[in-house]
């Protein structure tokens, strides 16, 4: 008995970790493309895939033979011991021992190709971070299509960009993390008229579209003249995110334990040396996966940049897209862009990735 369920466990955990490896491969797979294909030139992107940087079998050429002007090529004719007419040589010959001959060009060149499988070890093609120098400057781009033929472009200055995104994404952070750290306290911990009404209003205001509100906002920006600054898209992105963090912060803070509160009253300390003593240090977890969100939702967003700050001081979405209508066909600079736009997003939520569950299973568990 004890051994069937031993047997039982140990297949259940297989199961579970073999399905969280393939989860995590086919996340990881379209990741490594992007990455592997922003550091190819232009000429391998358009005439093989990513993978062939990979270790694999691949047709080598290894000879080349001329068939004398006395043989006639119209007729089957006797090469490395193997007969075959000009249009088989045209499709090519296997050799018994695995090498393959490949007539080249028509039938006036007299040439074969002799190639053969070998095995081609990582990045047996030359790999250049040149994408990446062109794509975050401003400069002129010069680079050779499929074709052969030479292209002249103007950079998209993403290095611009991506400094706008961060003068964007770090304070429309750090502000409504702020303000909704003191609402969740006061809805938590503090008694005053009305407050069950006024978190109920901040809680509903989760479901109304923030697209609704796009205009006026815009409408009052433009009497402001906050429209084109970074204080207008701070603001927005302030209010846009509050509703969800107080929602987020009150679950935790509310899950404190209450005796820690009541002692720190009784040795007199104010609601204010409370809440940056005791209750900021202890919702470091909450604070730290709302901060995920919210960045990565301000890092991804188009939209609100596009109302508010426009073309003036473009981010790095803006910038993508904009790569995306000029050089839609640029594979190299648009895999190397986007590498580049997923660099701070991931080395957030990484150094903060230990305190996100913590932090979302808050207040799931009671007793």
């Amino acid at each position: 008995m004890a051994a069937s369920y031993k047997n039982q466990k140990i297949y259940s955990s297989l199961v579970v970790n073999g399905v969280l490896i393939l989860i995590c491969f086919l996340w990881l797979l379209p990741t490594l493309g992007v990455f592997i294909t922003s550091l190819r030139n232009s000429q391998d992107i358009f005439t093989s895939g990513w993978w062939t940087v990979l270790p694999h079998k691949e047709n080598m050429q290894t000879d080349e033979i001329k068939v004398d002007a006395s043989v006639n090529v119209d007729e089957p004719m006797e090469i490395e011991g193997v007969t075959a007419t000009f249009e088989e040589l045209r499709q090519g010959v296997t050799l018994p021992d695995g090498r393959m001959l490949t007539w080249y060009g028509n039938k006036r060149t007299r040439t074969i190709i002799v190639t053969e499988e070998q095995w081609v070890g990582f990045f047996s093609k030359p790999m250049t971070l040149d994408n990446y120098v062109d794509v975050l400057t401003g400069k002129e781009i010069r680079f050779t299509d499929a074709s052969g033929n030479e292209i002249i472009r103007k950079g998209n200055n993403l290095g611009s960009a991506f400094l706008n995104s961060i003068a964007v994404a770090v304070p429309a952070t750090i502000i409504p993390i702020l303000i909704a750290a003191f609402a969740a306290f006061g809805f938590s911990w503090l008694n005053f008229p009305g407050r069950g009404l006024i978190f109920t209003m901040v809680v509903a205001i989760l479901v109304v579209p923030l697209q609704i509100s796009l205009v006026p906002i815009l409408q009052d920006y433009t009497k402001l003249n906050l429209n084109g600054t970074f204080l207008g898209i701070w603001l927005a992105h302030t209010g846009f995110g509050l509703p969800l963090a107080t929602y987020l912060l009150f679950n935790y803070m509310s899950t404190l334990p209450r005796d820690l509160l009541e002692a720190a009253y009784m040795d007199g300390a104010s609601n204010f040396t409370i809440f940056t003593r005791l209750i900021l240090p202890l919702s470091v977890p909450a604070l730290a996966s709302f901060a995920i969100f919210q960045f990565l939702w301000v890092w991804n967003d188009y939209l609100i940049a596009l109302v508010f700050l426009g073309d003036k001081s473009r981010v790095v979405t803006y910038a993508l897209a904009s790569i995306v209508g000029e050089k839609g066909q640029d594979w190299h600079l648009l895999t190397s862009g986007a590498f580049v736009s997923m660099l701070l997003p991931l080395a957030v939520f990484f150094a903060l990735q230990r305190f996100f569950v913590r932090g979302l299973l808050a207040g799931s568990v009671k007793g």
